[in-house]
């Protein structure tokens, strides 16, 4: 998922999404915690350069010019993180190691070698999609929490071949909605997982995020990566990417 097609998308009534995030905090003041009103602006930065709604090309640009490094994203990621996610609930978890990897892909640029267009980008993935590192994979639920994978996922193995950086696990509808016959009763149960609670519309935090990929459709939209990878079944990619733009 990657709701960044253009940096003048918009909302009803000519309301950009970027103007809509940066004053979202004074429209749902009574939801917000308060670290999370000062990071709901229009504009954040990494070295200098504005990566919300920035897209992946425009990312390339930046970093082949040295105007932005991998680091310097995904540090700027992070902290998006750490301050809306807890109100969001979209991540589940942060690779540890994310700011380590984007540092190597740095230093592969510098000596020439960009393996393409992916090179050095932080992604949001699901978290039934298997990836054998120093984060989980559950599926969203405490059952199988501290099991280990076997091998990352042919998909997750195709991204890191292409230098993508696996940022995080996207929180998701546990078992990926095995609470679905639920949603007409609890319309958040379908974004729900025993991890990472209900996830949040990026929109207006009163309103579910759909499901079962809802924290990779809340993760994009509300910049905390510049994609994200859901699965789809049967409007598990479709429903949060609708909600969500």
């Amino acid at each position: 998922m990657n709701n960044k097609n253009s940096h003048s998308s918009s909302l009803d009534h000519g309301v950009t999404r970027r103007k809509f995030i940066g004053t979202a905090a004074g429209g749902s003041a009574a939801l917000l915690t308060g670290g999370l009103a000062s990071l709901l602006k229009p504009t954040a930065s990494a070295a200098g350069f504005d990566f919300v709604e920035a897209t992946i090309p425009q990312l390339q640009a930046a970093m082949a010019s040295g105007a932005l490094t991998s680091a310097g994203l995904t540090m700027g990621y992070i902290k998006r993180i750490q301050s809306l996610n807890p109100t969001l609930h979209a991540v589940i978890e942060v690779n540890p190691n994310a700011v380590a990897i984007a540092t190597a892909l740095d230093n592969e640029r510098r000596a020439g070698n960009v393996r393409g267009p992916l090179h050095g980008i932080p992604l949001l993935v699901k978290d039934n999609i298997a990836t054998k590192d120093n984060m989980q994979t559950t599926a969203g639920s405490l059952a199988i929490y501290g099991s280990q994978v076997p091998a990352d996922a042919p998909l997750i193995q195709k991204l890191r071949a292409a230098g993508a950086i696996i940022l995080g696990k996207a929180n998701l509808g546990e078992w990926a909605n095995f609470r679905d016959d639920e949603a007409e009763t609890y319309p958040l149960a379908v974004g729900w997982s025993a991890r990472g609670g209900s996830t949040n519309n990026a929109y207006d935090l009163s309103y579910t995020s759909w499901g079962s990929s809802s924290g990779s459709g809340a993760g994009a939209a509300a910049n905390l990566c510049a994609a994200a990878v859901g699965t789809e079944t049967d409007g598990s990619i479709t429903g949060p990417s609708a909600v969500e733009n």
